[in-house]
């Protein structure tokens, strides 16, 4: 019963991680359809925040707070720096500018902060433990799954019930149209990063969380496991995203339990497999996203 209730935490724990990366990578792409190789340095942009602001008196919420907020401005200076002005050229001026802007971001820490691990200061409850039904489980784990399930229900109700998440959800499915009908263009690109934004500062403090340290590259892992997810899922699918980041998550945490210590090692290999034979049988993805649609 313990192992049960451990496997169900840590795999709803990694995957409402997981869940709001691919979610912060597809709300980008359903609009522009380009992916925002830049996403990964908004989670760094975040830690550093906190980093940084750890020498001054300020209470660690106020520095979460404020690790956020750097993320989405971050987010909207993506989309005025990188995506704007190359909006209407090529797909692949826009990706190359993409990826620019990820190496300027990743340089920049490099040159004015360090290029060694900075220790992220963390409040007493990340590094507690609980018993639920006998299994032992950290509380950050708790904290990522009641963080996720808020974020999640609060993205659906953005997108399904209020003005602006109707008129993301119609440049989503035919940007062109949407224009036409008055839907303002930039407002709601702007609106996209910065949400994007927000859920990637959220990321940042979940997954820093984890590992307690902020390194330049901090985010590169992040960027894959959102881009796998939504690749799994549906790269135009909200609710693809979602599930396509708990699957993930389902995968990895069963391989961490079920291989042996000598195969642990190779455990990206078989998760990579899994993914092939998945996109083998679903080539859009699990779920797919609207039919139609253009790049602006």
């Amino acid at each position: 019963m313990a192992f049960a209730i451990q496997f169900v935490i840590d795999v709803l724990s990694l995957g409402g991680a997981y869940a709001l990366m691919a979610l912060g990578l597809v709300i980008i792409y359903g609009i522009l359809r380009l992916v925002n190789f830049a996403y990964g340095e908004l989670i760094m942009v975040a830690g550093y925040t906190m980093f940084l602001a750890s020498g001054s008196d300020l209470p660690w919420i106020v520095m979460a707070v404020l690790a956020v907020g750097m993320a989405i401005l971050f987010g909207i200076i993506t989309d005025y720096a990188a995506f704007r002005p190359v909006r209407a050229k090529s797909v692949t001026a826009v990706l190359i500018t993409s990826f620019a802007f990820s190496n300027l971001l990743q340089n920049a820490a490099l040159l004015f902060i360090s290029p060694r691990p900075r220790n992220v200061p963390l409040p007493d409850i990340f590094s507690q433990t609980v018993s639920i039904g006998g299994a032992i489980t950290p509380v950050r784990n708790l904290i990522t799954i009641a963080a996720s399930i808020a974020l999640l229900a609060g993205v659906a109700f953005l997108m399904r019930r209020t003005t602006l998440g109707i008129a993301m959800r119609a440049a989503a499915t035919n940007f062109t149209m949407a224009r036409m009908l008055g839907v303002p263009a930039n407002l709601i690109i702007s609106s996209a990063f910065a949400l994007s934004g927000f859920l990637a500062g959220v990321v940042g403090i979940l997954w820093i969380g984890r590992i307690g340290t902020v390194v330049p590259g901090v985010g590169l892992e992040p960027l894959l496991v959102a881009f796998i997810a939504t690749v799994i899922g549906g790269m135009r699918s909200l609710p693809g995203a979602v599930v396509g980041g708990f699957l993930l998550a389902l995968i990895d945490t069963t391989l961490n339990y079920t291989l042996s210590q000598d195969l642990l090692k190779f455990r990206d290999a078989f998760t990579f497999s899994l993914v092939i034979l998945i996109l083998l049988w679903r080539p859009d993805g699990l779920i797919r996203g609207p039919a139609s649609g253009q790049r602006t």
